[in-house]
């Protein structure tokens, strides 16, 4: 228990760890399936209306990361991280208040969305990145994939029990709940930032480019749009298992198992990605991880038993583990960690805007021809130019030619 005191690594860790698994990904996308359908009966609102609000979480997420990024760099992320979880909970209880406006629908998420980008995965793995240098690509995925993992296999099943129990208003007030009743106070004593502490005893390297320097390298694109594109692209088939297996006469328990075991590989993958990551010295690892996402979406768009199905989920959770594992370790590898709050909140304002934008184009394509296909197919060709970008990116070195120009014009 020693290991896990405050104001050390492995406290550190378990606290981003759970941070995770309370953030805008488990707590928003992992089950938004659930809320969709019985919203849209209730309401008669189109699934496209309803899908929106991650369009307004995708708008303000991409105004705020490197607002919030820039601030956590100069003044800490703990306080930002405690009152981002405090009140993105209380705006996911606000949910339960939803009236027949559409209109009130889209103000809580927009109040929703600015607790969620303080509270955001990037911020915890600004946390992460502070805290370890040696085995960093592996703390940032067991905090990032396996909180977002947890949270997205804990709460699904939460909300599910809530909902077919006693409505989709109790399945908000039960998230909430949990958030604050167990994730918050564990986040108050556990939470720190390095705050100048030697992490693993040794003084962390405070080297790196600015934002400006970093986004003037071939780098910095590559990085940005292959992982807005493959990451927004599986988001969005993830928050949307349930509704596109349910149209094809699969049962709600048969979607939830598949977005189940979906995070559970995502969770798992994350991490193995990041001790790859930490053992092979080269981008392209993450090429592969790309292409098993396509042959995922295959399946579970004409899988017909729950073997296949399950199978075509874990390769989905497969890429999308590969994609939000290898960010934050790209980041810190070719631009440093000095700046990385503002250089991983940029790069999070394009994925948050690709998540938003995906699930209205995948329900704005099922309102024009009643089936998700055609879209799951634009996801897979996403996909494909994901992974062709990957192959482009240069070796590992913040030391090389082009970054030390960029360096010495800073001075």
């Amino acid at each position: 228990m020693r290991s896990l005191a405050k104001g050390t690594p492995a406290g550190v860790l378990a606290a981003c760890t759970l941070g995770n698994a309370v953030s805008v990904t488990p707590a928003v996308h992992a089950v938004f399936g659930l809320f969709l359908v019985p919203l849209s009966e209730q309401f008669g609102w189109a699934r496209a209306s309803i899908s929106g609000v991650l369009g307004v979480l995708a708008l303000v997420g991409a105004v705020a990361y490197p607002v919030i990024g820039r601030y956590v760099d100069r003044h800490g992320a703990r306080p930002t991280l405690l009152a981002g979880v405090f009140g993105l909970a209380l705006s996911i209880g606000a949910l339960s208040l939803t009236s027949a406006s559409l209109i009130q629908f889209y103000a809580t998420f927009a109040v929703l969305a600015v607790f969620g980008a303080m509270a955001g995965t990037p911020i915890f793995q600004k946390v992460i990145a502070d805290w370890f240098d040696r085995n960093r690509g592996t703390a940032l995925g067991v905090s990032a994939g396996g909180g977002n993992g947890l949270g997205s296999v804990v709460l699904p099943v939460l909300a599910a029990v809530l909902v077919q129990g006693w409505g989709w208003r109790a399945g908000y007030l039960g998230i909430s709940a949990f958030m604050l009743i167990v994730a918050l106070p564990l986040l108050w004593l556990l939470l720190r930032d390095r705050s100048g502490q030697a992490a693993h005893g040794e003084e962390a390297e405070r080297e790196g480019l600015t934002l400006s320097q970093a986004a003037r390298t071939p780098a910095f694109w590559l990085v940005l749009i292959a992982v807005a594109a493959g990451a927004g692209g599986t988001t969005a088939v993830f928050s949307h298992v349930v509704p596109i297996l349910s149209d094809r006469g699969f049962s709600v328990a048969t979607g939830t198992a598949v977005v189940s075991v979906f995070a559970l590989v995502t969770s798992g993958w994350q991490i193995a990605t990041g001790r790859i990551m930490d053992r092979i010295p080269s981008p392209r690892v993450a090429v592969p991880m790309y292409l098993m996402a396509v042959a995922g979406l295959v399946l579970l768009e004409t899988g017909q038993g729950m073997a296949v199905l399950v199978t075509g989920g874990a390769l989905l959770g497969i890429g999308l583990g590969g994609q939000f594992g290898a960010l934050p370790y790209f980041v810190a590898r070719y631009f440093g960690v000095r700046h990385f709050g503002s250089i991983i909140g940029a790069m999070y304002s394009a994925v948050i805007a690709a998540q938003g934008t995906t699930p209205i184009l995948l329900d704005a394509v099922f309102d024009a021809q009643h089936s998700y296909r055609p879209a799951i197919a634009g996801v897979g060709v996403v996909l494909l130019a994901g992974a062709l970008l990957l192959t482009l990116l240069p070796r590992y070195n913040r030391d090389d030619a082009a970054n030390e120009g960029l360096l010495a014009a800073s001075h």
